[in-house]
């Protein structure tokens, strides 16, 4: 947590998290010491809708491996995230490409998630200056509400992140703003079930506020959060498998 923190709500009682605890929370979530999963990502666009199914693979949040297989014209298609380093493997011309500074920004695959938000990982807890600044009332129990905004040697494009968390600590939302203030995206996180005694959202959906009725879905089909994987997994040998 940045040393200008503030905690601006009313005294928190007793038995209610502290902005540490809510911090750490959202900054661990869905960050396992690895996993394997089965998901599909449904993206609408003014000019087309289409889904994909794909395999994951992730050990800690330096690595992971994204296979497509569906459909028929993408499958086989693979990003390989080691560190800050992102490459793709084009199974028709049987080329393995590193994706460049200067298309970092770019959609992957489409979608409304770009290469820069596979690869970027910043803390809140230790990136940005939080305030808990309210509680809402709302069903069936209330929310934390915590604003973000981050520190000025931060290198991302936002403004200020605003979440909403659960009482259980999952994450329930996140809405990002420009250095204007302007709502630029909203990522929901759906559909909490128990995945290994870990209350683990299983679908995630963003909504950029200036294409107004296109979102990007993900969702998981299954998912392990305790593989055995392979160290030879995330080498770029593994993206042609």
């Amino acid at each position: 947590m940045g040393a200008g923190a503030l905690l601006l709500a009313s005294p928190a009682l007793a038995d209610e998290p502290s902005l540490e605890a809510i911090l750490t929370a959202v900054d661990d979530a869905g960050r396992q010491q690895a996993s394997h999963a089965m998901a599909v990502m449904e993206v609408k666009t003014k000019r087309y809708e289409r889904s994909m199914k794909m395999e994951t693979w992730s050990q800690g949040t330096e690595k992971s491996l994204i296979r497509i297989l569906e459909p028929a014209k993408d499958a086989g298609v693979t990003t390989l995230k080691v560190d800050e380093n992102l490459w793709n493997y084009l199974p028709k011309v049987d080329r393995t490409m590193k994706v460049p500074a200067g298309m970092m920004s770019g959609a992957w695959m489409g979608s409304h998630l770009s290469n820069d938000d596979l690869v970027k990982e910043y803390r809140f807890s230790e990136d940005y200056d939080c305030a808990l600044t309210s509680t809402l009332a709302a069903e069936p129990a209330d929310l934390y509400v915590v604003a973000c905004t981050p520190h000025e040697d931060t290198p991302v494009v936002w403004g200020r992140v605003e979440f909403t968390v659960r009482p259980d600590l999952v994450p329930k939302a996140q809405v990002f703003y420009d250095e204007d203030g302007v709502k630029v995206r909203t990522m929901s996180f759906e559909d909490v079930q128990d995945i290994d005694g870990q209350p683990t959202a299983m679908t995630f959906r963003i909504e950029p506020h200036d294409k107004q009725g296109e979102y990007t879905v993900f969702k998981y089909l299954e998912l392990d959060l305790s593989p055995d994987l392979d160290d030879g997994m995330f080498s770029l040998q593994s993206l042609k498998k």
